[in-house]
């Protein structure tokens, strides 16, 4: 499952950004890639590319955007639901992409 930033709470901080090692965390507004094809900016605020996310499983306990986001506005987004061994094979695979 993703990690979803909650744009009504979001304080446009930045502070998720850097911790994520997939990278995953976009500012807002930005468009971002993946695998070759553009992709829309998800929100006017900071958000997550849910093709990136893997809730740094295999990198760290628990998802780092979640331990660094001061408002608490960060949580496992339903619509991007993954089982654990799909999110270790999505860490993985994008391990060799970087």
């Amino acid at each position: 499952m993703a990690m979803k930033i909650d744009p009504e709470v979001c304080i446009d901080c930045a502070a998720c950004a850097e911790p994520c090692p997939n990278p995953a965390i976009y500012p807002g507004g930005e468009s971002y890639s993946f695998l070759g094809q553009s992709r829309p900016s998800l929100s006017d605020k900071y958000f997550v590319a849910p093709e990136r996310c893997t809730e740094c499983t295999t990198y760290y306990d628990q998802p780092q955007c979640v331990e660094a986001c001061p408002v608490d506005c960060i949580a496992k987004d339903p619509a991007h639901s993954e089982a654990a061994d799909a999110l270790k094979e999505k860490a993985d695979r994008l391990r060799q992409f970087k």
